[in-house]
Parts: C-alpha cells; structure tokens; sequence
C-alpha cells in the first residue's frame, strides 16, 4: 500500500494509543477500506473494526476481508429489522471500544459520486458520546481519481495522501446520544474537522 499508492500520510502521531476512539474519515473509494486498517493496525497492534453495509458480506470475497477485520455488518437502509442490526452494530462496537480497540465509521454513509463531500450522517457522533471516547478526523485525498466508485480495479498511481487530524473530545455530551439535536451539533463539528483536512468546506 504504502509503497504503490501512498504519496503521504501525515499527522500519524494524533492516534490516540489506547485504541479508545472512533476513526471517522471521508469517504471517496473502496480503496478507504484497504487505507484505514494499513496504517491504524500496524501503528497500534490492534484490529480497526469497520461498520460496513451488511450487503457487501454477500459477496464471498468480500465477506472473507470483512470477516478477517472483524468488520461491523450495518444496515444502511431502512427495513424491517434494520433497528434490531444496528442496535446489535452499536453494542459490539460498544464491546470493542471497551477492550480497546477502535472503530471506523465513514460519516457520510457511503462513497461520494462526484468526489465532493457529503452531508453527515449521526453514527459516529451516536458511538462516541455511548462510548464515551473521542472521534479522530481523517481526510483522505486522491482515492476517488484512484478507484472511483463505478471502478473495480485501482490505478497503480502513487497519489493517495492521508491526513490525521486531532483527537476531538465531546465530554460534556457524554450520555447525550439519544438527543438527534446534540448529534447533529456533534456530527457538524466532526465533518467541518474532516472538511479542513482536505482542503474543503462542509456546506450541509
């Protein structure tokens, strides 16, 4: 990874070394998920565990990566147990947060298609304040000219550069995950962190 696709990666000091924290990057490529793991695995000794969309554990080569990072299955749609899914999602994760080892969660949801950043959605902010535990900002460019989304196969083109911002703290929400108007202030604040990384603005 590092050595075909890396250009740089900077800030790798600002992982918190207690493996308590939720990893929230943007989101631009499938290449994210190969990213995200390469450099918080080696740097901690410890697994990242992925919230990913249950769908993609349908697909056997997928499923085997998934299940190797002992991702996360979520349901990203509304269905008829899609409560029940996530509500499991939140306490595994919550189980793994305990015992110290991260999450990543994508905040926008699911992958940009046209390379801009998009609208928030309340996960992150929901696990953190249960977790109580901070949220580090990640700000990935050059995935989605790399391996955009309509693509299966990347380009072998040294122009990945990853940006790792500060831990961000939200303590005097801690509890306060059920209150949609704390997660959203919570969520603006994380996506505005991620937006400075990579030279953007969070209009949402």
């Amino acid at each position: 990874m590092k050595l075909i696709w890396f250009k740089e990666v900077k800030g790798i000091e600002n992982i918190p070394l207690d493996g308590r924290f939720v990893v929230a990057p943007n989101h631009q490529s499938f290449f994210d998920d190969w990213i995200m793991p390469s450099i918080i695995v080696p740097y901690l000794d410890k697994e990242l565990h992925m919230y990913s969309n249950r769908k993609y554990f349908k697909n056997p080569l997928f499923r085997l990566y998934l299940n190797h990072h002992k991702a996360i299955p979520v349901e990203v749609y509304k269905s008829r147990d899609h409560k029940k899914i996530n509500k499991k999602a939140l306490q595994k994760a919550l189980y793994y947060l305990k015992n110290k080892e991260p999450i990543c969660i994508y905040p926008e949801g699911h992958r940009t298609l046209d390379g801009q950043l998009q609208e928030g959605k309340l996960g992150a902010a929901r696990l953190a304040l249960a977790a109580k535990v901070p949220v580090l900002p990640i700000g990935i460019v050059g995935t989605f000219d790399l391996l955009p989304k309509e693509k299966v196969v990347p380009k072998f083109k040294r122009c990945v550069t990853v940006k790792i911002g500060e831990p961000l703290y939200f303590k005097k929400y801690y509890g306060k995950e059920g209150n949609k108007k704390v997660l959203r202030l919570v969520t603006t604040k994380i996506m505005k962190e991620v937006a400075k990384l990579i030279g953007r603005e969070y209009k949402h």
